[in-house]
């Protein structure tokens, strides 16, 4: 039976911070808390990157907020796009009927002269 994967609480994670800036080493407070020591590096980098948001819940919320965020730019960049390509269109298409109309008007003032 495999075990599943083990998810440690903001308040947890914390404690581990704070021994390891206290001074302790990292292989000791891994040791003395069952962690391997890469994952409290792992920790630390989130922390020292963005101390506001680091453990902000499960996974890493902030860096899926970042692909959303470019998802939508990627939204807004096509829409542009779609757009720009349309007004061609709606030219061509006006001009096809302003042609058709005066077409149209000089067939009939043919059929009444």
């Amino acid at each position: 039976m495999t075990k599943g994967r083990t998810s440690y609480t903001k308040e947890f994670k914390m404690a581990i911070m704070s021994q390891v800036e206290s001074g302790m080493p990292v292989a000791q407070v891994a040791r003395e808390n069952g962690l391997h020591p890469q994952l409290i590096f792992r920790w630390k980098k989130e922390y020292l990157d963005n101390p506001e948001k680091a453990f902000s819940g499960p996974g890493h919320p902030y860096k899926e907020q970042a692909r959303i965020a470019e998802y939508e730019r990627t939204i807004g960049r096509l829409y542009s796009e779609v757009e720009f390509l349309k007004k061609p269109w709606r030219n061509t298409t006006s001009a096809w009927k302003r042609k058709n109309r005066s077409q149209n008007t000089g067939e009939i003032q043919k059929d009444l002269g």
